[in-house]
């Protein structure tokens, strides 16, 4: 029997850090199938992003990817959604659910 996971209680077994690179990894990888879908939005986000985002998690005197993820849900949640880019959709859900 699997294993329900409270968040609320535990992050155990949980790493908030990979769903955060995952969900960059899909919006970087639907930015390559549809240049079109970045927007100002996107450049000005990805100023917060380390360039090696999945061994350094925040820049210097910033917030760390994960919170850029979580503030951002609503909007990413929408990019996927407008491209029914649904890998990137589902990785959206697990990060929300899981971490933020």
């Amino acid at each position: 029997m699997e294993e329900i996971r409270d968040r609320y209680v535990s992050f155990h077994n949980i790493d908030c850090y990979e769903n955060a690179t995952q969900v960059l990894d899909a919006m970087y990888e639907l930015f390559e199938l549809h240049p079109e879908a970045k927007n100002d939005l996107w450049v000005r986000f990805e100023t917060l992003i380390p360039k090696d985002y999945k061994a350094i998690f925040a820049k210097h005197d910033s917030k760390d990817i994960l919170y850029h993820i979580c503030s951002h849900v609503f909007y990413l949640s929408a990019l996927f959604e407008e491209y029914d880019f649904e890998k990137g959709i589902e990785l959206m859900e697990k990060a929300e659910l899981e971490c933020c």
